[in-house]
C-alpha cells in the first residue's frame, strides 16, 4: 500500500481520497476549509496543516483544486517538499498551459507529474468510477494506477504532458453542445405536441442516439434516473461546464481555431448561470431554452 498525500477535498476530492482509505492505502489530506478537514479526519485520512506537509515523504501525491492558478500555487508548495521520485497527480481540470507548467515545475525537481482530470461527476468519485483522462510520461502513468484504479473505472493515457486536460476540454465542449442539442430536441417535441418518452425511444435507439439523452435525459420522468427527475440538483453543475467551456475557447484561441458551436454553447451557458442558476445541474439549462423566442 502507498503513502498519500491528498490535497482539496471538496465535493470531488473528498469521496475520491475516502476511497483511498478504504483500499488500506495512508492518506494525508489536507484543505483550506476547516469542515472539509474534519470530515476527512473522520473518514480516517491524517490531516496536516499545509500542503506541503501533505506532500512531505509521500509515494504520490493527489490535488483536486479550482483552476490553474490555484493548482500552480499549490504546485510551488508541493514540489519544493516532495521527496525525488514521487509522482503528483493533478486531477484538476484547468487550462493546458498551466498543466504543461506543473510538468515542468514537476520534472525539474525530480518528481513524475500527470495531469488527470476526471469524468463521472459526485456520483463516479463516490463509486470509485471516474474516468480518469491522464498527460504525462507513460512509466508515472503505469506507476500511478494502482491507485488511480481504486478512483476510477477507466484509465485512459492520452498523451504527454497536458494531454489529460486537452482531452478532458474537448470532451467537455462536446459534452456541452450536446446536451443542448438535447434540450432543444425535447423542446421542440413537446411543442409540437409528440410525447417526449416516444422522443426518447426514438432517438435512443436512432441516429440522434448520445448520452445526453441516453444516460442524462434533461427531461423528469423520461430515461434513466438523471437530475431532470430531482429539480436538476447536480449532478455536474452548470457552474462547471461554463468553465470548461470557457477553458475550450481560450484553447481554440491559442490554436486560432474555430469553433462556433462551442462559442455558441459558452455564450448560452453564461447566460443561464447569469438567470440565478449557479446552483443547477448543466442539463437544468433546458429550463433556460425553453424561455427564447424564436427571431423571425
Amino acid at each position: 500500500m502507498s503513502e498519500i498525500g491528498f490535497i482539496g477535498l471538496g465535493n470531488m476530492g473528498l469521496p475520491m481520497a475516502a476511497n483511498l482509505v478504504a483500499a488500506g492505502h495512508a492518506v494525508t489530506a489536507f484543505d483550506t476549509q476547516a469542515d472539509a478537514m474534519a470530515t476527512a479526519g473522520q473518514a480516517g485520512m491524517a490531516v496536516v496543516d499545509s500542503a506541503a506537509q501533505a506532500a512531505a515523504g509521500r509515494d504520490f501525491v493527489v490535488t483536486m483544486l479550482p483552476d490553474g492558478p490555484i493548482a500552480l500555487k499549490v504546485f510551488g508548495e508541493i514540489v519544493p517538499a516532495a521527496a525525488p521520485g514521487t509522482v503528483i497527480v493533478d486531477c484538476s481540470t484547468i487550462d493546458v498551459a498551466s498543466a504543461k507548467r506543473e510538468h515542468e515545475m514537476a520534472h525539474k525537481a525530480g518528481l513524475g507529474c500527470l495531469d488527470a482530470p476526471v469524468s463521472g461527476g459526485v456520483g463516479g468519485a463516490q463509486a470509485g468510477t471516474l474516468t480518469f483522462m491522464v498527460g504525462g510520461e507513460k512509466g508515472d502513468f503505469e506507476k500511478a494506477t494502482p491507485i488511480l484504479d481504486v478512483m476510477g473505472g477507466r484509465l485512459v493515457h492520452c498523451g504527454a504532458g497536458g494531454a489529460g486536460q486537452s482531452a478532458k476540454i474537448c470532451n467537455n465542449m462536446l459534452l456541452g453542445i450536446s446536451m443542448i442539442g438535447a434540450c432543444e430536441a425535447f423542446s421542440l417535441a413537446d411543442k409540437l405536441g409528440l410525447d417526449q418518452q416516444a422522443l426518447f425511444d426514438v432517438v435512443s435507439t436512432s441516429s440522434g442516439s448520445c448520452w445526453s439523452v441516453n444516460t442524462y435525459c434533461p427531461v423528469p420522468g423520461v430515461g434513466p434516473q438523471s437530475p431532470a427527475d430531482n429539480d436538476y440538483q447536480p449532478g455536474f453543475a452548470a457552474t462547471l461546464m461554463l468553465k470548461d467551456l470557457g477553458l475550450s475557447q481560450q484553447a481554440a484561441d491559442e490554436a486560432g481555431l474555430a469553433t462556433p458551436l462551442g462559442r455558441h454553447a459558452t455564450d448560452l451557458y453564461r447566460a443561464f448561470v447569469d438567470a440565478d442558476e449557479k446552483g443547477s445541474d448543466f442539463s437544468g439549462v433546458t429550463r433556460y431554452l425553453a424561455e427564447l423566442k424564436r427571431d423571425r
